[in-house]
């Protein structure tokens, strides 16, 4: 019998509170609300096992919505001490331990999770699904893809599951606007890795971009009543924060503006004209 995977095991012996299957030797319980009608001793029955709130191994029909060693987006339904509890479909939610986070859930978020057997031979989720992911894509540079943030690190950048399966990276420095940890993102694929890895962009490229990039800046612009109080010489850091662009992408932005004899640069600023 193999917890956390659908498997077709045999009645052997019918009770008032449902049918036991498997073997003489070894046996589990599906509960009478999931037996199906007509059922005999000898029957193949296919069904999912996982432990019940007393840690019983126990059989169900219904399907579940993750097995070992597959991945899965899950939603949390609920918080604990011990961690949070994810919606897989069953009765007894699945639990997602706080160590397997990589960043706090909470009621309602989203989470892409697979699924392990911890030390007391409970299931249990995980966050943790880098090393699950495929690195045999059919993306080819450029290609537009949609993936789940799984992941974020102030080193490398946000860990992107594209599709849900294959693995994926938005590198620091393209890592600009909102990335944060359960989004689904639309990125185009900026290079395909020798090992078969995808580096994302959230970014057109430049000459599209620059477009887009001039639009959000007269519109911040104007936010500012038409006298932004900065220039193109700002730090990156405040360019980063009022913009969500690098000081290279604002500064191509600012150009284009100016070509366009949409704005002015003074020593104190950026004026509408």
């Amino acid at each position: 019998m193999k917890l956390g995977e659908k498997q077709v095991l045999t009645v052997v012996k019918t009770v008032d509170f449902g049918v036991y299957l498997g073997t003489d030797e070894e046996r589990v319980l599906l509960p009478k609300k999931q037996v199906p009608a007509d059922i005999e001793p000898g029957d193949p029955v296919e069904v999912f096992l996982y432990k019940d709130s007393d840690d019983r191994l126990i059989a169900t029909t219904q399907e579940p919505k993750i097995s070992l060693g597959s991945l899965a987006v899950l939603k949390v339904v609920d918080t604990a001490k011990v961690g949070a509890f994810l919606d897989w479909g069953l009765e007894k939610d699945l639990l997602l331990p706080f160590k397997e986070q990589t960043v706090k859930v909470q009621v309602g978020d989203e989470c892409l999770v697979s699924l392990y057997i911890d030390k007391s031979e409970r299931l249990c989720a995980t966050m943790k699904v880098y090393h699950l992911l495929e690195n045999d894509s059919p993306y080819q540079k450029d290609d537009k893809v949609s993936g789940f943030i799984y992941e974020k690190s102030d080193e490398y950048g946000a860990y992107v599951a594209v599709d849900n399966k294959y693995s994926a990276l938005i590198p620091k420095k393209e890592a600009y606007g909102t990335l944060t940890v359960g989004t689904v993102i639309e990125a185009r694929v900026a290079a395909v890795k020798e090992d078969g890895k995808l580096d994302l962009s959230v970014r057109e490229k430049i000459p599209e971009q620059m477009d887009k990039d001039a639009t959000l800046v007269l519109k911040v612009i104007e936010s500012y009543d038409g006298e932004l109080p900065f220039t193109d010489k700002a730090s990156p850091e405040q360019i980063k924060r009022e913009f969500s662009l690098s000081k290279a992408a604002f500064k191509r932005a600012v150009g284009r503006l100016l070509k366009e004899g949409k704005i002015e640069i003074t020593d104190k600023g950026i004026n509408l004209k």
